[in-house]
């Protein structure tokens, strides 16, 4: 990879960055007692299309944490984030036969298979035990309630990551129609 590819990376991976932190505090909303960042995951697959699937995860890693410093997020941003983007880039890249514009805007509405699949279960099980200990809000686990709120959080979860995912296959679509394509950028 050339110093230009990678300087190339590296700034547009800072822009996403900032755009996702940037937008944060404007799009989101309520949803049964959490809060719904479709930004989020908009940001999430556009990352993991263009950049691939652990910026992607670095990206929401570094978002979600300064989202939570400027107390705008919570300790869920981590497991909401991280694996959206990491199946769409790996989605992305197992559909190489397909064309790029094609297969973009398909990977892009997997994103709710990462956060809803492997990120709600990790947020039950291993985030809100320890969320006390960041002062942030805690999900209620019981064992005898553990499937419901399992259910809770596909539900709440499910509202901003289809509603993101969705905004970013209209984004893609914008992006592409002007010719911006991962390929166009980064001469892949």
């Amino acid at each position: 990879m050339s110093s230009v590819v990678t300087t190339k990376r590296v700034a547009l991976a800072s822009i996403l960055l900032a755009l996702d932190v940037a937008i944060a505090p404007f799009i989101w909303f309520p949803f049964m007692g959490s809060k719904a960042f479709p930004g989020q995951h908009l940001i999430n697959a556009i990352s993991a299309i263009y950049l691939g699937p652990w910026w992607a995860a670095f990206i929401a890693i570094m978002a979600g944490t300064i989202r939570i410093g400027l107390g705008v997020g919570t300790i869920y941003a981590y497991p909401g984030g991280i694996f959206g983007g990491i199946v769409v880039g790996y989605v992305y890249k197992l559909l190489r036969k397909i064309t790029s514009e094609r297969r973009a805007l398909i990977a892009a509405l997997t994103e709710p298979i990462g956060t809803l699949l492997i990120g709600a279960p990790l947020a039950l099980f291993i985030i809100s035990p320890i969320a006390p200990i960041f002062e942030q809000p805690q999900i209620a686990i019981k064992p005898e309630g553990m499937l419901i709120t399992l259910l809770y959080l596909w539900i709440g979860w499910s509202v901003s990551t289809i509603s993101g995912s969705i905004l970013a296959y209209f984004v893609l679509n914008l992006l592409f129609s002007y010719g911006l394509s991962r390929e166009e950028i980064f001469g892949e």
